[in-house]
Formats: C-alpha cells, structure tokens, sequence
C-alpha cells in the first residue's frame, strides 16, 4: 500500500500534531482505501486553539485591524481559492467521493463567499437614538462576539466552512474550526491558504478529532461565545445542549425530509429532472435533499414511468471521473444506515420500483455504492416518510390537490427546503406562502447564492447563513449614553423617561 499523506493541525498560526501524537486514517469512500492520516485532537488541543483565538480577538493584530483592512484580507482569500480551487476540489472529492464535477464547481464558486462578507465589512454600522431624554447622547455599537467555534460535516467541507466563516470574518470574529473527522484534509489544505492571504495568527485555526474528544471540549469551552454547527438533528440537539449551559449564542442547520410537490399542470421533463436532481444528485447526501416526492394522483403513473426511465440511467462510478452521475456513500456508517433504511422501507410496505441495494463493481460500484432507490406507495406516516435517510432513496407519495400536498408537506419535524413544479403562478405563490420550509423553490431545486439566506424552520434549525442577515449571527450591540447636562440629578432615582 502507498505510503498515507501526513496532515498537521493549525492552531495559533502554527503547524502542529496533536498533542498526544495520535493520528487517524481519512479513507477514500471509492475505493475503500486509507489515503491520508489526520491528528487527533483532544481537549488540550481544543484549549490551546480556544485560547490562541481568545487572544488573537481581545489583543492581537487582529483585534486592530481595521475593518476596511479585514475585507481586503478576506477579498485576497477569494482570490486564492479562485487560484487552487481545482487543487481543493480533488482533495474533497478523494475524501468525501463526491463528484469532481460538483466539487470542483463549489470550489470554483467559494470565493464569492469571501468578496461578498469582504464588502460587507465595513458596511457594518450602528445607530444614532432619538433619545427621550433631554442632553443625551445614545447610539449604538455593532461589535463581534468573540470565539466563535465551528463544526461542519462531511458531504460539503468547505462550502459549508465558507457560510460561517466568511461572515465570521466579516465581524471581526476569531474562529475555531472543527470538520468531521471523516473529511479533514481539504480545510487543512485550505488553511494554507488562509496564511497566504495574510490573517494573523489566532483568528483561524482547525482542530481534527472525534465529535466527543474535539467537539464537545470546543463547543462548551468558557472562553467560546457561539456556536455554528451544520449537521444531523441528535447531533446539533446535543450541541444545543451543552452550548445552552453557557449561555452561548448558537445557529444550527440540521437536517430535513424536503418536499419535492409535482402538480398536473408541471412541465413534465423538467419535474422529472428536479425530482431526480433532488435525490440522487450528491448520492442523496445533501441536507436540502427532496427526498419525499410528492405526486399528483392524475399524472401518477406517467410521470413515474418517465421517472424510473431517467433515473435507471444513472451512470455510478469513480467520482473523479466527469461522466460519473452518482458515486458512492460518503462513510461506511452511513452507507449502513442507508441500507438499513431500504430494510425498514419494504418492511413497511412500500413497494420497490428502483435500486433496493448495494451497487456491484459490474454496475459501476466502488466500495460503498448504494443504486438509486425509488419507493412507490408511500404514505406519510412511514418511517421513509418521516426520518432523513441521507443517501440516494426516494419515496413518492400521491397527493388530491393543493390542500392535500400543503398538508401531507407540511406533517414531518423538519422544515429545511421545499420544491413546487406548476405553471399556475396563483398556486405558485400559495404553496410558498404556506409550506413551512425556510427554502421553497418554484420549477428549479438545489439553487443556493451567497446573497440569499438559508435555514431551516421546525427542527431543521436555527439562524440563518448567507446573505446580509447572516453576519448579525456574529455580532452584538452595545448602547452608548452621553450625558451633557449640569449635574447628576437624583442618585436614587432611575432615569426613566421625561427624568432629566
């Protein structure tokens, strides 16, 4: 076996192993095979990451730099990434197996991130009050909240570093990153970039490891003020939790069972390639997948004959490879957890039109392929139905009308994304009006921008990234009184309105 790629940590400006010298091997879901080996962060670790943070917002360079001079920094980044971003594209798909088509085109996408919230940096501003009081001066600070700690998953690394830490920036937050221990290698290759852009020491840094030996110590250390996650609901629950006992500012974006809702009067071959781009594009492992094909009954049958016809030609394969549609499940527990779920699926009774099972090397398989999945005969209080399965499995479900489809759409926990395919712009509005989703697109689906914000409702989340809404998620206010008048007045009397 060729030798492992050795990767080291980035904490307070400098390369450096874990403290215990421990190592983990990060393994290329194609082929099943150890590539890489990653520090293993713990606590002490996590502390000294927290602390060079710490400093590097309350009294290093950092803590000076202007914040014109933070949106060059960041707008220089942009650039950089601009420069490698086929470089980090191949690092991520040769430890998540996502498609180099896609990867490379989020890659090449990223530096809008970082010229958007670069611009944005100092455009931050506070208020003058009309004050109620007689000689007073009252306006207001936006200020940073300090730490921010930052835990992101493994299907999308860097874009998903990029929705926090952009904004982050933007504030003059300091940031301490924690990606999955299954997909570390691209964010500590993007960190040499950071150092190139000029960040000083402290305001980034990466801790790798386990989410109970590197995330909890991160996410409950005294000295970090908030917490960005992007992960499955039991997980960002547990975040919640123990961010919640010290009081820290959170933003969670979790997971969904997105409504895809096809009415009669869609165009058919776009909702059929909508329907199939969201579930089987990024092998179903997105978050905003539409994973509950809703169907009107009076198109049912065509439209899932058109459906199997395209989605049975889905070419799998080695995803670095440009004709390769769908390539395999990220990590081995996931790709057990998917076929557990296609188990429990033809338990219930759904009837199985497409797929079922793993994917042999004759079919284009790697090592951790599961075929595209279709469930016909769903109902909504299936298991299939109601839990995110996160892999390439779909459940259709028929719907009456717009009542019906809002109603059947709208009974799940989640609430992250929605689909609409109509001609009818009356229905149009009204679906998005009524389904309770923080996304809902009408005749597209998985279209996201920087300038758009994006969560979720119900238990898909809380906040809100991208867009000029997210960088409030970093700041805070502070109101400033100056007195200009002749004396103190009562001291035992509070200031209240019309007091002088």
């Amino acid at each position: 076996m060729a030798s492992l790629q050795e990767y080291k940590t980035h904490i307070g400006g400098q390369w450096v192993p874990a403290e215990s010298g421990e190592t983990f091997e990060s393994e290329d879901p194609y082929t099943g095979e150890p590539w890489a080996l990653i520090p293993r962060c713990g606590a002490r670790d996590v502390d000294k990451a927290v602390e060079a943070a710490y400093a590097a917002w309350e009294s290093g360079p950092w803590a000076e730099t202007t914040a014109t001079a933070r949106g060059r920094m960041m707008r220089k980044l942009g650039d950089l990434i601009a420069e490698n971003a086929e470089a980090l594209a191949r690092t991520e798909v040769r430890d998540n197996g996502k498609l180099m088509s896609e990867m490379h085109a989020q890659c090449k996408y990223l530096p809008e991130w970082y010229y958007f919230y670069g611009g944005l940096a100092d455009k931050v501003e506070g208020s003058v009050i009309a004050s109620d009081k007689p000689d007073i001066l009252n306006y207001t600070l936006r200020e940073p909240i300090g730490v921010c700690a930052m835990i992101v998953p493994w299907n999308s690394p860097l874009l998903l570093v990029a929705w926090k830490l952009a904004p982050a920036l933007a504030a003059g937050c300091t940031c301490v990153i924690k990606p999955s221990e299954f997909t570390s290698a691209s964010l500590l290759d993007f960190m040499k970039l950071v150092e190139r852009a000029g960040f000083p020491p402290g305001v980034v840094n990466v801790v790798t490891g386990t989410g109970k030996e590197a995330g909890e110590p991160l996410v409950t250390h005294p000295k970090v003020a908030k917490v960005a996650f992007t992960g499955g609901g039991l997980t960002g629950r547990r975040v919640y939790e123990l961010a919640a006992r010290g009081l820290k500012k959170v933003s969670l974006e979790l997971g969904g069972k997105s409504p895809n809702i096809v009415f009669d009067d869609c165009i058919m071959d776009d909702a059929v390639n909508g329907v199939i781009s969201g579930i089987f594009a990024a092998t179903g492992q997105t978050c905003i997948a539409g994973s509950r094909a809703l169907v009107q009954e009076s198109i049912h049958d065509e439209f899932m004959e058109k459906l199997i016809e395209v989605a049975r030609q889905a070419r799998m394969g080695d995803p670095k490879l440009p004709e390769t549609q769908v390539g395999p499940i990220t990590t081995p527990p996931q790709y057990e957890k998917v076929l557990d779920y296609i188990g429990i699926a033809k338990d219930e009774g759904a009837l199985c039109v497409l797929g079922g099972g793993p994917a042999g090397a004759d079919e284009g398989g790697g090592k951790y392929f599961i075929k595209p999945t279709i469930f016909d005969n769903v109902t909504n209080d299936m298991r299939i139905a109601q839990e995110e399965v996160f892999g390439p499995v779909l459940s259709v479900i028929t719907f009456k009308d717009e009542e019906d489809a809002i109603r059947i759409g709208n009974d799940v926990v989640y609430g992250l994304a929605a689909g609409v395919w109509t001609q009818n712009i009356k229905r149009a509005t009204i679906m998005a009006r009524r389904l309770r989703a923080g996304t809902v697109w009408i005749n597209t689906y998985r279209a996201v921008s920087v300038t758009s914000p994006f969560g979720g409702y119900k238990q898909s989340g809380i906040g809100r990234e991208n867009g000029q809404a997210a960088i409030n998620e970093y700041l805070q206010t502070k109101s400033v009184w100056i007195s200009t008048a002749e004396g103190s007045g009562n001291p035992f009397v509070m200031k209240v309105a019309g007091s002088s």
